[in-house]
């Protein structure tokens, strides 16, 4: 991208295109993205980091904030040095764009549960998944037995995993188009 991080910190109408063409956004959108992405990015280094995105407040409140943020860089092994550039930024978001398809989404929900990533939920996953959506509100063999309920009742295959397939079968009647889109 020609433009991109230029000294004059706009998009060129090539960058426009690109990020265009790669995304789910409209070059309305990826300008306002931008703004964004360079308001978040407060030490001007072209990238956000983890203390970056804790300036988020809609991600602070999430508990499941740290499987969120290392899906921004997925090749990064400790979201604690995470580094995502504007590109990995509106790629990620554009999952979330009321353009990106349920399957995508279906896509990216799946990959916060499959900790290991091995395209498998398994029990312990779903268990700290859970622990940290829940925090000390309800006791662990209370946990425990929602899992074994969730595994029971979603793993039609019965290898004691949740898979893809199986994950998106139980989500089937959720709109993920409203519950996973954000407006820009």
């Amino acid at each position: 991208m020609g433009g991109l991080f230029s000294k004059d910190d706009e998009l060129t109408q090539e960058d426009l295109e690109e990020l265009q063409e790669m995304s789910n956004f409209n070059q309305k959108q990826i300008r306002r993205l931008y703004k964004r992405f360079k308001r978040l990015d407060k030490d001007g280094s072209g990238s956000i980091t983890l203390d970056e995105f804790y300036s988020i407040p809609e991600l602070v409140m999430n508990p499941l904030n740290i499987r969120v943020i290392g899906l921004f860089d997925p090749e990064c092994e400790d979201v604690e040095k995470v580094s995502v550039n504007f590109k990995q930024f509106l790629k990620t978001l554009s999952v979330f764009s009321p353009n990106g398809s349920k399957e995508d989404k279906l896509k990216y929900a799946f990959k916060v549960y499959d900790i290991a990533g091995d395209d498998l939920i398994d029990e312990h996953e779903l268990f700290s998944l859970l622990k940290l959506m829940v925090g000390e509100s309800i006791k662990t063999h209370e946990i425990l037995y929602i899992v074994e309920k969730v595994i029971e009742e979603v793993d039609t295959t019965m290898d004691g995993c949740i898979s893809f397939k199986e994950f998106c079968n139980a989500l089937k009647d959720v709109d993920l188009e409203e519950k996973m889109s954000i407006n820009i």
